[in-house]
This record gives C-alpha cells, sequence and structure tokens, in this order.
C-alpha cells in the first residue's frame, strides 16, 4: 500500500505532496498515536521543524 501512496504523490510540474507522520502523546495515559497527514513539501518542512 505504501508504494501506491508515494507513486500517486509524484507528479512532474505540479504541487509536490509529502506523507507525514507525527506520533502525539496522550497527556493522560501517556500513551502514543501516530496521525497521518498529507500535505504539500512546505508545509512539511514547517511540521518538521517543530
Amino acid at each position: 500500500m505504501a508504494k501506491k501512496v508515494v507513486a500517486t504523490l509524484k507528479k512532474e510540474g505540479g504541487v509536490k505532496y509529502s506523507k507525514v507522520v507525527r506520533a502525539i502523546k496522550n497527556p493522560e495515559t501517556g500513551a502514543y498515536t501516530f496521525k497521518e497527514e498529507i500535505v504539500t513539501e512546505d508545509v512539511a518542512k514547517e511540521l518538521l521543524k517543530k
């Protein structure tokens, strides 16, 4: 499945997208959940700086 998503994100001459997976910690239990997003490369760079 991952190959399919990556293949559809690559477009020549258009807007480039990236798949971002973030780990979010629950303050009550301390457990981590993962959130997947498909965003543009500009937004992905901003998210990874945090």
